[in-house]
C-alpha cells in the first residue's frame, strides 16, 4: 500500500516538474524573441541617428557653399 502511494506521489511530483520545465522553456523562448526585437530596435535607432547626422552634415556643407561671402 505504501509503495503504491509513493509511486503516485512520485508521478505527481514528476508531472509538476515537467509542467514547470515547459513553462520555463516557454518563458525563455519569449525572452529570446523580446531580446531580438530590442536589439533590432536599438540597431534601427543607431542607423537612424547616423543617417540624420550625415544629412545634417550634408545640409550644413551645402549651406556653407552657397552662402554669400
Amino acid at each position: 500500500m505504501h509503495l503504491r502511494l509513493d509511486v503516485d506521489a512520485q508521478k505527481l511530483e514528476t508531472e509538476k516538474l515537467r509542467k514547470g520545465k515547459n513553462k520555463a522553456e516557454e518563458d525563455l523562448d519569449s525572452l529570446k524573441i523580446d531580446h531580438k526585437k530590442l536589439r533590432l530596435s536599438m540597431r534601427t535607432a543607431r542607423l537612424r541617428k547616423t543617417s540624420e547626422q550625415v544629412l545634417i552634415r550634408i545640409v550644413g556643407d551645402v549651406m556653407i557653399r552657397y552662402m554669400p561671402e
